[in-house]
């Protein structure tokens, strides 16, 4: 049979471990983005176009593949660089040449990447190239906006939808 002060002993313990975790859960103060802040989210996934065009295949290529193998065009799986820039009231924030992901270089191109800038009347100018072009961008993207302080401003990027989106 336990001894009142073992009980004691135990109860003090565990009112000590409860006041660290209840002090921990709010002090010290955490702040993500510091006072007077506003954050710029860049988070995309796009596959570049491919490297080489699809070849079309003669009657006679294709009739040298295997029965499961035939098809009309042969193509390499792959795929360009992504070349990304961010600009903030005129000044390059972010730029980037995202090389593509898997194995065989076939995979899209991937970045996450967070800005701090002031809160305030910001110029956003977002440019993107996937193409095999070596100068200029295939997508391009400006707004005017007022981040007000703590905001989070996500810019995502979907070729089917239009190119850029800012959230």
């Amino acid at each position: 049979m336990p001894k009142p002060i073992a009980w004691a002993g135990q109860a003090v313990v565990y009112a000590a471990v409860a006041a660290v975790v209840g002090y921990l859960s709010s002090a010290p103060a955490y702040q993500q983005v510091p006072e007077g802040m506003a954050q710029i989210k860049i988070s995309f996934r796009h596959g570049g176009a491919r490297l080489e065009d699809c070849k079309r295949l003669t009657p006679e290529e294709i009739a040298k593949l295997p029965y499961n193998k035939r098809r009309p065009t042969a193509c390499t799986r792959e795929r360009l660089p992504v070349v990304i820039e961010i600009s903030v009231d005129g000044a390059v924030a972010y730029s980037a040449v995202l090389p593509p992901s898997g194995l065989s270089g076939d995979g899209p191109s991937e970045t996450y990447d967070k800005l701090l800038v002031p809160a305030g009347p910001h110029r956003i100018e977002a440019r993107l190239r996937d193409s095999r072009r070596s100068e200029g961008f295939d997508y391009e993207k400006t707004a005017e906006l007022v981040l007000a302080p703590f905001q989070n401003l996500a810019i995502d990027f979907k070729a089917d939808q239009g190119g850029f989106i800012l959230r």
